[in-house]
């Protein structure tokens, strides 16, 4: 085989490759299409319980911390700033509408290991799991940059009753 030959088998496996991930990803998105993230602002009298900086590492089914949702705003990894107000939970994702988790959504808030490709130490990473509607209940997963997980886990669980921790 010359080298033109085995340049153009490369460029087309290559294309090959690169059209069954756009498609893999074009069909997760219509899949997931009737999923919406809560975008909006917290309640003015709100009062602010703390503010944490964080990755965003993604947000699954819930109990299936490796299965992805494409919901618009929160189908990719992204620099976060958490706010814990009395009101619920905001996600400031950079260069995304602010995502606002209402206290009344928040079913559960426990620390992880694993989440998608992020393995992290034990405990490392925030598990919020909520309800996105009425019917579909959700796992978002943060790993706080300047405090720990158990810090930003302790805030948010204080606006619920249930508290955990799993592996």
């Amino acid at each position: 085989m010359t080298q033109e030959a085995a340049l153009l088998v490369m460029i087309g496996a290559a294309v090959l490759i690169l059209g069954l991930i756009a498609f893999g990803w074009w069909r997760r998105t219509r899949r997931d299409r009737g999923l919406t993230a809560p975008v909006g602002e917290l309640a003015a009298d709100a009062t602010t319980l703390g503010v944490f900086p964080a990755l965003y590492v993604a947000t699954t089914r819930h109990g299936e911390p490796l299965e992805r949702l494409a919901i618009r705003g929160l189908g990719f990894r992204s620099r976060a700033d958490v706010t814990v107000t009395t009101a619920g939970v905001a996600l400031d994702l950079t260069g995304r509408p602010r995502v606002v988790i209402g206290r009344d959504a928040i079913v559960e808030v426990a620390q992880a290991t694993v989440a998608i490709d992020r393995v992290v130490e034990r405990d490392g990473l925030v598990r919020l799991t909520w309800r996105i509607d009425p019917a579909t209940t959700v796992d978002s997963y943060l790993r706080p940059q300047d405090a720990s997980a158990r810090a930003l886990s302790d805030a948010i669980g204080a606006l619920t009753t249930s508290t955990g921790s799993d592996a």
